[in-house]
């Protein structure tokens, strides 16, 4: 969140920092097997800011391996949504950045003025992107629930999802894309829920239908935040094997799971409570699971802060079963971390985040 309490740093700046910073202190808390012990200095770093000045990266999302869509996107292209606009204005940016893996970056999607897009963010195999937007007129309050926009393989929008009840402020979401069906599960910053949408998506046209719609789990802290504008359920990782989805509640500065989340027709409150550690989580934002099995979050550092200044901008690694493993500092500064993801090809793994300070993705790659 990039935020009133970040200060902000020129990339040359920081990343001269950042690599003092990596090569003589223990920002990188190593432990056996860990996935976050694979981060060095990053392998890629590329600009977020579109031509049109938007800044506060959220979102990241990679197009996958089967992608079979066409159009602007490529397999392993990662897409990048904007919050903020080019006056630094929470809930007005209105850009999707696209970059491939040779590192060209152009803008996929620019919708109209004071969208305000969100860390829900995904792409499905057949061609069509979903992006949530919670709309702040100015920057300073929320206006209304928002949407989650579908987009075609060409950065169209075909449709635009509405619901008070079920995406009232979508702001993170995960997918597990069938084909011909893709369960969207989207949480809502609004109102404290996570649902669950079943789209029908077309091999050809742009005719996506809801084919259901439910709330799998409620009860999660939510509230309006002076430096971050909104809090409440974030990320959301779901283990398909085990049909088990993971909230990070940023609120609640906690990680609860959701059992059979997939087949569920009940709420199911909160779910159980995994991993809840004040000494590492600070407002936990998106949430991936790594090959390994272990979780990764982003800390927001809007809640619990960290009275030193010091354990800023971390990514926190553990195990489903609770147990802290490591951490890794993206920025030195309050406020630079945010979206997360993952792909993983054989043995080869691409993990990127943003850094919501210098608007910048940040891109590892590494053989596990």
């Amino acid at each position: 969140m990039k935020c009133k309490f970040c200060n902000s740093l020129g990339a040359g700046i920081e990343s001269l920092e950042r690599r003092t910073l990596l090569s003589a202190s223990p920002l990188l808390v190593t432990a056996a097997n860990s996935f976050l012990a694979h981060l060095a200095y990053p392998n890629e770093i590329v600009s977020t800011v579109p031509p049109n000045g938007d800044e506060n990266p959220y979102g990241v999302a990679f197009v996958p391996q089967n992608y079979s869509g066409g159009g602007k996107l490529q397999a392993g292209d990662i897409l990048v949504s904007n919050f903020n606009n080019n006056q630094n204005q929470q809930g007005t940016g209105t850009t999707i950045v696209e970059t491939t893996p040779k590192g060209k970056q152009s803008v996929f999607f620019q919708g109209k003025t004071g969208l305000g897009l969100t860390t829900a963010l995904g792409v499905l195999s057949r061609g069509f992107v979903l992006v949530g937007n919670v709309p702040a007129p100015g920057g300073a309050a929320v206006d209304g629930p928002g949407s989650l926009l579908i987009l075609d393989s060409d950065g169209k929008v075909v449709e635009t999802l509405k619901s008070s009840a079920f995406l009232d402020g979508p702001w993170d979401l995960t997918v597990d894309d069938h084909g011909s069906t893709a369960d969207v599960f989207v949480s809502n910053v609004l109102n404290g829920t996570v649902t669950r949408l079943v789209l029908s998506v077309p091999s050809s046209g742009d005719d996506v239908k809801v084919l259901s719609e439910a709330i799998v789990a409620s009860g999660y802290e939510f509230a309006t935040n002076p430096a971050a504008l909104v809090v409440g359920p974030t990320g959301l990782a779901l283990n398909t094997a085990t049909d088990t989805l993971y909230v990070a509640s940023t609120g609640d500065n906690a990680i609860y799971s959701i059992a059979n989340a997939e087949t569920t027709p009940f709420h199911l409150g909160k779910g159980k409570l995994i991993f809840q550690d004040n000494n590492e989580l600070r407002g936990p934002l998106a949430l991936v699971l790594a090959p390994n099995g272990d979780l990764i979050t982003a800390n927001g550092d809007a809640i619990n802060a960290d009275p030193d200044n010091i354990e800023n901008s971390e990514l926190i690694e553990f195990t489903p079963t609770g147990q802290f493993v490591t951490n890794y500092q993206l920025n030195p500064n309050a406020g630079g971390a945010f979206g997360l993801a993952i792909q993983t090809i054989g043995d080869q793994v691409t993990f990127a985040a943003v850094n919501d300070i210098s608007n910048q993705l940040e891109i590892w790659s590494f053989d596990l």
